[in-house]
């Protein structure tokens, strides 16, 4: 038996606020440059809304189990609870937010994913609702109270904003076009609350990116200023007629091809950082303009670190003659070579698997929008019962 029912609130029906008649002669201008005209009634649109049951709300508990599962991101428990009890969809906090408002306010994606997957009227009702504030589900991602939960795996600032930002996208796009209108209890929409509340990590991102590219650009330079006095540099000497002595043993085409790759990549990663510092560092470029580069320009850096060690294991074997007798030689010079390679991406492995997860996601992008379907490798539809989550 469901008892859970015990701890939601009743619901009953609010309305939408689109602000009053003044703030909306400023929103609204019409195609000749007046100002449109609107009635002296402020405008609202009903919608299914939940409202506490007014007594007793200090004696219930503010989350029933359902909103619990959700807060906590455990899509299981949901799944098991909606199959068992449908109607605990309907289920209300204390503040009057369902497990759509809950599930973005934690940001917990994979609840959010799930909700998604339901059928269309019942989304559209989680999507419809208003908390005591006044909040959309818009309203939930402009505030960050619990986002810093749900983004504890983003690398910095400046990924965190990123992940903000993603976060309110995908949000608008489940919502009526007119709820992107609506203000809250303080008259504030969305868009306007998002500017308020994320400014300070804004600001930090703005501080943690220029200190990250100024950092980045100085290795990178330092590795195209060795590598390209390497290259005038002959590994073994030449002799009388300037020839090199070591040009026709294979590992000198190592030394050569790694060397000049090198160069090319750090000083690409040093104009892509040039090119962070230099672009309008606004909260819109923070969503994939900004870190896209910083990500590219990172994997060149590390791959021309990379290179460059090999190119150095290849000038010393060059340079160095070693017989059989002294072979453990060789594998020292290769484990010193590696070491500085390692511990760098080892310390900024983080930074690394989030410039995988993002070219990954941008190999998915380019791979649907430009080339066409008959080129897609199909996937075999397998029979069988098929999970909801």
């Amino acid at each position: 038996m469901d008892t859970t029912w015990e701890k939601s609130f009743i619901v009953e029906d609010k309305t939408l606020f689109l602000g009053s008649v003044d703030s909306l002669d400023d929103v609204f201008i019409d195609v000749e440059g007046g100002k449109s005209s609107t009635s002296s009634t402020s405008t609202t649109a009903a919608v299914g809304e939940g409202k506490s049951s007014g007594s007793g709300r200090s004696e219930q508990e503010p989350y029933t189990p359902l909103l619990i599962a959700a807060t906590d991101g455990i899509v299981e428990i949901v799944d098991e609870i909606l199959q068992q009890h449908p109607q605990a969809i309907e289920h209300l906090s204390k503040d009057e937010e369902n497990i759509l408002h809950v599930a973005i306010s934690h940001r917990q994606l994979e609840v959010f994913r799930y909700l998604k997957k339901m059928d269309v009227i019942l989304r559209c009702r989680l999507v419809s609702r208003l908390n005591v504030r006044g909040y959309t589900i818009l309203h939930q991602v402009a505030d960050i109270k619990n986002s810093r939960e749900g983004n504890e795996t983003a690398v910095g600032p400046a990924f965190e904003l990123r992940e903000e930002l993603k976060w309110f996208e995908h949000v608008q796009k489940i919502m009526p076009p007119h709820y992107t209108l609506h203000r809250d209890n303080d008259g504030r929409t969305a868009s306007e609350l998002f500017r308020e509340q994320h400014a300070p990590l804004l600001k930090e991102a703005k501080k943690w990116l220029k200190d990250t590219t100024g950092s980045c650009s100085t290795v990178a330079i330092l590795v195209a200023g060795v590598v390209f006095a390497a290259a005038y540099s002959v590994p073994g000497g030449t002799n009388e007629s300037g020839i090199p002595r070591s040009i026709h043993p294979p590992i000198y085409m190592v030394f050569t091809i790694t060397d000049i790759i090198a160069l090319v990549s750090s000083l690409t990663s040093v104009v892509l950082f040039l090119m962070i510092t230099s672009s309008p560092l606004e909260q819109e470029y923070f969503h994939n303009n900004i870190p896209r580069k910083l990500m590219i320009g990172f994997s060149f850096l590390f791959f021309s670190m990379i290179l460059a060690m090999i190119s150095f294991s290849a000038s010393l074997l060059l340079i160095l003659r070693f017989d059989q007798k002294r072979s453990w030689t060789l594998t020292l010079i290769y484990a010193v070579a590696l070491l500085p390679v390692c511990l760098f991406g080892i310390f900024q492995f983080p930074l690394y698997a989030t410039v995988t997860r993002t070219l990954h996601h941008l190999h998915k992008t380019i791979t649907k929008k430009v080339l066409p379907q008959a080129f897609l490798p199909r996937k075999s539809l397998k029979k069988g019962k098929r999970k909801s989550y």
